[in-house]
Formats: structure tokens, sequence, C-alpha cells
């Protein structure tokens, strides 16, 4: 064969090689692993284009591989023993995917879910405020502000100033609309004593330290539907093992009613 000949033979082997290395992630004593499986594995980190964390991933699929290839190799994969814990192992896992299906298309009743809504809808409902604050670490300063507010300085300007608290302070002490089970007990009592309008008579003691406050309004909060919460109650419900379990039977009860068993 001319050497023209052989150079033109090796460059359409690189060219037809090329593609498929480039398919693959690793290819480990001539078993591809495929690049799409790498980018899979790194879907949910997304880090995909970490090379890091990409390497590393890449590092874990290749010892895998050699493992599989090792098992192989000494035979152990044809181990009664072994092959009874690998179907063992399926089984679980296939326990686990049937029955969050099942719990997903029609394993929790109207009923369930209505009565799930009625437990944590109360949590909901009653008052919001909007209110704002201003935190100080002592209840001189505190009280310093109530005087300088009552004498017609600006609220806003005075937690810009003064407050400690980094979130509320860039906007003028603002916390938005909150309810009372969100804050801690003693702000949230003195809270729910003002009127829209009101400001804080005495400083505000609380562990982050002394607070001014003024609720700007009051409003009655609305709960989300049964619609809007479904995902969070049947969350809520599976944490329930005496439910989860009760489910579980049910569903194994079914299948055995409409199965034909000899």
């Amino acid at each position: 064969m001319k050497l023209s000949n052989i150079a033109l033979s090796l460059a359409l082997s690189a060219a037809l090689v090329g593609p498929a290395i480039a398919q693959n992630a690793a290819v480990v004593n001539g078993k591809s692993i495929p690049k799409a499986k790498l980018d899979k594995m790194l879907e949910s980190t997304g880090q995909a284009n970490n090379p890091e964390i990409r390497e590393r991933a890449r590092d874990m699929l290749i010892t895998r591989e050699l493992i599989n290839q090792e098992a192989l190799n000494r035979g152990v994969i044809a181990n009664p023993a072994i092959q009874d814990q690998l179907e063992e192992a399926r089984l679980n896992i296939l326990v686990g995917a049937v029955f969050d299906d099942y719990i997903k298309r029609d394993g929790v009743t109207e009923a369930e879910l209505k009565a799930a809504y009625d437990q944590v809808k109360g949590q909901f409902e009653g008052k919001e405020y909007k209110v704002r604050h201003i935190l100080v670490e002592k209840e001189a300063d505190a009280k310093a502000i109530i005087t300088k507010l009552k004498a017609g300085e600006k609220f806003e300007e005075l937690a810009k100033a003064s407050s400690k608290d980094p979130g509320s302070a860039v906007k003028g002490g603002d916390l938005d609309w909150m309810s009372p089970q969100s804050l801690v007990p003693e702000f949230s009592k003195a809270m729910v004593a003002l009127s829209k309008g009101q400001l804080t008579e005495k400083p505000v003691k609380t562990q982050y330290g002394f607070h001014v406050i003024r609720v700007d309004d009051v409003r009655e909060s609305k709960a989300p539907t049964l619609t809007e919460l479904k995902p969070q109650l049947i969350e809520m419900m599976n944490q329930d093992q005496n439910w989860q379990r009760g489910k579980f039977n049910e569903m194994i009860t079914k299948l055995k009613a409409k199965a034909r068993v000899k």
C-alpha cells in the first residue's frame, strides 16, 4: 500500500472515530459510557457546565463500570445469592415506584383531601398586618426613636438610619404583609394590639433586640384553595406513616381483587 493510501486510510479512521468519541463520556475497556448518561446525572445538580463537578461525575461513572466489569469477570454476578439480592433490590424499587404512582393517580380521595384541607386552612385564616419596625440593641435607643417619631420625624428615614435589621432597614423598616404566626411571640403580641396607623408606645423586646413597631394596614387573610394546596396536602399525608400503611394495604387489596390467581 502506498504511503498516500495509508495516510488517507488513517484520516478516514480518525473521521469515523472522532464523532463516536464525542458521543461518549468515556470508554472503559472497550465499553462505552454515553455522554447522555453523564449529562442526565448532572441535570439535577444545575452544575452541568462546571468542569470540576463534571469530571468527578465522569470518574464516578467510570468506577461503576469498572465494578460492573469486575463482577462479570469474577463470576460473582452469576452467584445465585447475588442474583436473589439484585432481584430483591429491583423489587423494592418497583414497590416504591408503583406506590408513588398509585398515590399520584388515584390513591387520594376527595374526602381525604377535604379533611386534610380543613385541618390546615385555619393556619392561613385571620388577619394580616402590613407592618414596619426599627430594630436596635438598647432599650434607651428605642425609646429615643419613639420620642422622635412622636415629634414628627419620619419612620422610614429613622429606620434607614438606625435599624439593625438589614433586610427591612433599606426599605424604611417595611416587613410587608405578615401573619402573627410567622413572627416571634413578643413581636406578634405587640403587633396585633395595634390599629391601622398606630405606633407602639413602648419598645418591644425580643431575642433580636428592641423593636419600635408601626402597623400601616390590616386586612383579612385569605386561605389558599384546596386545589392550590393539593400538592402540599398529599405531601403532608405521605409523611403520616399510619396513612401511608393504610394506603399501601388498600392498593394491594385492589390489585388482588382484580387479579386472576389460581
